[in-house]
């Protein structure tokens, strides 16, 4: 008899587990003068063994918004993914302080694993910087989001892929902590219908996407889910524009760097319009440009992420 598959509830909460990293003594031997904080996470399994790097990004996120401040929200973040993490270790996350000014806070940290190898040192995975600030009057301006449909007249991705039995679409229908509902079709199983060299295929897509439940009003909590959320679809706006798919053999992608502008802070449980597209890909490089919108077409953040695109062809 097969099992249940989890309440939506229950795998929001799993989200909040991941992102309540847990103190953790520094290490001496990395440690400098400007060392404040550590703190250490684990990983959700995924299907292949690996670290999704959202979660990696939005736990750093928890990490240098717990050393700042009170009051001071995170307005810009840029990291580099150095390695892939290893789901079967914790993940150690060392905190800098670079800067507290009169309004700004500007932190470092670094996310480590043992090496996979005995003797091996540890490893990096992830180095982070980013920048808080007091919230502030200023001047405003914003550009409005495109027309788009409501979100809950679009199908999730649980019914996109019922019935498909592959282990890759199980996670993503039933196990990941966020609602994602494509306005643009979907490129799951296949490529964009209209085909590379279509006249009419764009390289732009737009992504409903919240967690799949309520989770609490607490402000770090929600920064930290817009840079897990974030990292989920980048790569199809390369993908759509090239007439490939998630499925396409012989594909490979990683993230390189991944970096994240707050121009207004929302809550992740409720519905934000994520704007893509690609405006290069080159070297066996994609650059992807996103823009995040609320539900009354305010831009609430902007997100570029470049990473290796490699189609592997047959003999």
């Amino acid at each position: 008899m097969s099992t249940p598959d989890p309440s939506p509830a229950t795998i929001a909460q799993g989200l909040l587990d991941l992102l309540d990293l847990r103190p953790a003594e520094l290490d001496e031997r990395t440690a400098t003068p400007s060392t404040v904080a550590a703190f250490e996470g684990g990983s959700n399994p995924q299907p292949g063994g690996h670290v999704f790097g959202g979660q990696v990004m939005g736990q750093a996120v928890t990490a240098v918004g717990r050393t700042v401040p009170e009051g001071r929200r995170i307005h810009s973040m840029y990291s580099y993914f150095l390695a892939p993490g290893d789901p079967e270790h914790p993940i150690r996350f060392q905190v800098e302080n670079l800067r507290d000014g009169g309004s700004f806070s500007v932190r470092r940290v670094l996310a480590t694993q043992p090496g996979r190898q005995d003797g091996e040192e540890e490893r990096t995975i992830l180095a982070m910087t980013a920048s808080f600030q007091e919230d502030q009057d200023g001047l405003e301006h914003s550009e409005r989001a495109p027309e788009a449909p409501s979100p809950d007249g679009l199908p999730t991705t649980a019914d996109v892929l019922a019935g498909i039995d592959h282990p890759v679409a199980r996670y993503w229908a039933t196990q990941r902590p966020i609602d994602i509902r494509h306005v643009t079709d979907p490129i799951y199983l296949g490529p964009d219908p209209r085909g590379a060299g279509d006249p009419h295929t764009t390289d732009t897509q737009m992504v409903w996407m919240r967690t799949l439940a309520p989770v609490p009003a607490t402000p770090l909590l929600h920064d930290a889910i817009l840079a897990f959320a974030s990292d989920y679809t980048p790569f199809e706006p390369i993908l759509r524009r090239q007439g490939l798919s998630w499925v396409t053999p012989g594909l490979r992608m990683a993230t390189i760097n991944h970096a994240i502008w707050w121009h207004r802070h929302v809550r992740a449980d409720e519905w934000l319009l994520y704007v893509q597209r690609s405006p290069s890909a080159s070297g066996g490089r994609g650059l992807t440009h996103g823009q995040v919108f609320d539900r009354e077409g305010d831009l609430v953040a902007t997100v570029t992420q470049e990473g290796m695109i490699r189609v592997k062809q047959r003999p």
